[in-house]
């Protein structure tokens, strides 16, 4: 990125500089086109799940912004040599599911020849530029919610190694393929203006960032932080994708500052840094409002929790000289 021109224009209101979730483009000032695109290979087996939960990782970063998605084209790599023209079929009805389910249209898409299948979406939806919801609006005093327990990760990683339980692998794939349009709506309502979607760098890559960009410190309580049925067990036995240890060694680096695990082990800190796929939100929702948003999450059916809260930036550097941005209690 460091080798591209930076786009500098009044109406891009999002766009590269803060890592966010989508780009956000201002068509006047009560709308915004929000767009991304997002595509995985299989974390299932079954073809019309993986597109269901592929689906839903893509349309996720609208919603992390605050937005509604309006329309979708397929994002397609298929080896069609190995597999067949039926199987692909399946992949598409499952990203219609989440569409019919999300109120929005896949209108088309393209199709490469890829010896590793790939599937996802491309996406635009509106905003109201008024109430963006973005990694930069992070506010000293928020409590951080987080919308879905953790743990896809190491799961996916299990159902790969042909060891994972079916009621946790159940139980991951109905996280993967809930959509955080009633999660969005409910940051929103509660004023929240800080937020971001956990996916493929897990928490601590993803708000760590946030915190960085909103120039505040961040407190994450490990023993708040839910986690899906049986990734404990399965991390202790060894699923523990690479990616998670590329997302923790990342985030000590992004933060430049050396992590504080306080008194927690490399297990603990391995699952926050756990790679989602289709994760849930964390935003920020002041005091005032916590039970508000935490009553209205349950409501909804959300294994939704408390998880930290954020503060000022630290006055006192660390002992390289830098700032702790985030840290584990």
């Amino acid at each position: 990125m460091r080798r591209l021109t930076p786009v500098d224009h009044p109406d891009l209101l999002v766009g590269t500089a803060t890592g966010d979730d989508a780009a956000v483009w201002r068509l006047d000032d009560n709308r915004s086109l929000v767009v991304t695109a997002d595509f995985i290979t299989p974390v299932v087996d079954d073809a019309r799940t993986w597109g269901q939960v592929a689906a839903a990782n893509a349309v996720s970063d609208v919603y992390a912004m605050g937005g509604r998605p309006l329309l979708a084209l397929n994002l397609v790599g298929w080896n069609s040599e190995e597999l067949s023209t039926e199987l692909l079929g399946d992949v598409l009805l499952g990203a219609q599911d989440v569409a019919d389910a999300g109120g929005f249209v896949i209108a088309g898409g393209h199709t490469v020849d890829d010896p590793e299948p790939k599937f996802g979406l491309a996406v635009v939806g509106e905003a109201d530029p008024g109430r963006l919801l973005t990694n930069a609006g992070f506010r000293a005093g928020d409590l951080l919610v987080l919308t879905k327990p953790l743990g896809v990760g190491v799961i996916t990683t299990a159902i790969k190694r042909g060891d994972a339980p079916a009621e946790v692998v159940d139980a991951a794939v109905a996280s993967m393929t809930r959509l955080n349009d009633e999660a969005a709506s409910v940051a929103l309502a509660v004023g929240a203006t800080g937020a971001t979607d956990v996916t493929g760098f897990g928490l601590l890559g993803h708000l760590g960032r946030a915190m960085a960009e909103s120039s505040v410190d961040g407190v994450v309580e490990v023993s708040m932080v839910p986690l899906l049925p049986g990734t404990r067990e399965l991390a202790e036995s060894g699923a523990m994708p690479g990616g998670s240890h590329r997302n923790l060694a990342w985030a000590e680096d992004l933060l430049d500052r050396g992590l504080d695990r306080g008194d927690h082990d490399e297990l603990e800190a391995l699952l926050m840094a756990d790679a989602q796929t289709s994760g849930g939100l964390v935003f920020g929702v002041s005091s005032d409002r916590i039970d508000e948003a935490m009553s209205a999450l349950l409501a909804t059916g959300h294994t939704a929790a408390v998880i930290g809260h954020v503060l000022s930036p630290a006055k006192e550097p660390s002992t390289d000289g830098g700032t702790a941005r985030l840290r584990l209690t």
